[in-house]
């Protein structure tokens, strides 16, 4: 469960061990979903009246397409994460890592700082092996099943260099 009644938080701490499904409502278009559930444990207790404070860690995976050859590449997410809330109008809304709750709530939801926390540890591309030789740029055969028939052309900005060294073995 990654929602709390906050009375209960304000008389003891709870231990959060639950996880975040790619299907849940909290994930929106566009986002980076994880490919199973992220899994997510810490402690969620009460840093004084209408604060609340969230340690713990996130892990899971991601399938996105490799940066070089675009198969489906894998990668594995884990963080430790510190989250605060606050209730609106207190001094500590003012820093933009301190998430705000409406002062009339009776529940605290994790669900979209742990969003947030995960759209942050997304990496901006991965690679389906280290090695990965790519599409070749003429034809777009992928070079990772053997070389593709194209001749090689080389770079042509290296052009003039090779004419220079053409004349000197002359």
């Amino acid at each position: 469960m990654l929602s709390f009644d906050i009375r209960s938080l304000e008389s003891k701490a709870v231990s959060v061990d639950d996880e975040l499904r790619p299907d849940d409502p909290v994930w929106q278009e566009g986002d980076p979903v994880p490919s199973g559930p992220v899994h997510v444990t810490g402690r969620l207790s009460s840093a004084g009246q209408g604060r609340f404070y969230w340690h713990g860690q996130i892990e899971g995976d991601l399938r996105l397409p490799c940066r070089r050859c675009l198969a489906d590449a894998c990668a594995h997410i884990t963080d430790d994460v510190h989250l605060i809330f606050a209730e609106e109008g207190s001094d500590e809304t003012d820093d933009p890592d301190v998430y705000t709750l409406d002062p009339r709530a009776r529940e605290l939801d994790l669900r979209p700082a742990l969003r947030e926390q995960w759209l942050l540890c997304v990496p901006s591309y991965v690679l389906c092996q280290e090695d990965c030789k790519g599409l070749c740029p003429t034809c777009g055969a992928e070079l990772n099943a053997g070389p593709c028939d194209c001749p090689d052309a080389g770079d042509a900005r290296w052009d003039a260099l090779r004419k220079l060294d053409s004349k000197s073995n002359s």
